[in-house]
């Protein structure tokens, strides 16, 4: 296939806005508890530095988010982790969505000096079943630095090989770096760059690769609780833009915005 149909492209402007990161990478070293609660508000989701709440074009999107996570001491962990969303109406079957759920499990052990992550992680999207994706990751980190690289394994990413394009989700590649690294008490800059690769089919149907980043900052205010900022965004090569049918100012998905976090651990 070597072009995407008015309809097709009207979804690919949003697809892959996709699901949410869950935090898939449970804190190193022993806990206090092995079982762990958070919730989240947060001005804008994105996700791999495209925006979830497509409904407008406004820099405020305020999203609620949370989940729980456990950890064995054997290394191994599971998890949840859910929030707001509004993207998934522009998909081909026009499906009735505005909840991201993730499930996620897996295994955390080192490897000489790295601190290795492996695991596979659920996207789902009630309501939207075609949205729904599967990928397996690994992980290492190394001090303040981390790679990580999720791999779909579902037929389908974030609509792409089950809503349009069939054939063309599984085997979509994601690389993410990142940096952390406290710089006086309480405050850790963070700082990553993430790669998607998209199937050549994708490609040649006018969906193109893209880099995605984020740059910020967060502040332990004690208790369990935190506050953070991010400059959070991608690249400006996709032409992925708000379906007309919301807005005509050609605003893109992938826009640099300002993202503050207010997140509650127990």
């Amino acid at each position: 296939m070597n072009f995407l149909s008015v309809p097709f492209a009207c979804c690919a402007l949003v697809l892959l806005s996709g699901a949410a990161a869950a935090q898939t990478a449970a804190p190193a070293g022993p806990a206090a508890s092995p079982l762990s609660f958070n919730i989240a508000l947060t001005s804008n989701y994105k996700f791999r530095g495209q925006d979830q709440d497509q409904s407008k074009t406004k820099v405020f999107k305020p999203a609620l988010q949370g989940g729980v996570d456990y950890a064995f001491d054997s290394g191994f962990y599971l998890g949840n982790w859910n929030s707001t969303v509004n993207w998934t109406r522009y998909l081909p079957s026009n499906p009735s969505n505005h909840v991201e759920i993730d499930i996620y499990g897996g295994y955390k052990f080192n490897a000489g000096p790295l601190a290795m992550d492996v695991g596979a992680l659920t996207y789902f999207y009630p309501g939207a079943s075609g949205a729904s994706t599967t990928e397996a990751y690994l992980g290492a980190g190394f001090g303040p630095l981390s790679a990580k690289y999720s791999h779909t394994v579902s037929k389908g990413y974030f609509g792409i090989g089950k809503e349009f394009l069939v054939g063309e989700g599984r085997g979509t590649g994601y690389l993410n770096l990142a940096f952390a690294q406290e710089v006086m008490p309480n405050v850790t800059l963070k700082a990553s760059l993430g790669f998607t690769n998209l199937k050549s089919g994708a490609n040649s149907a006018g969906l193109p690769d893209y880099l995605d980043y984020s740059v910020g900052a967060s502040y332990d205010l004690g208790s369990g609780l935190a506050l953070s900022g991010a400059f959070v965004g991608a690249d400006k090569k996709p032409s992925y833009v708000y379906p007309a049918a919301v807005d005509t100012s050609g605003r893109s998905i992938n826009k640099n915005t300002l993202v503050v976090m207010l997140t509650k651990t127990l």
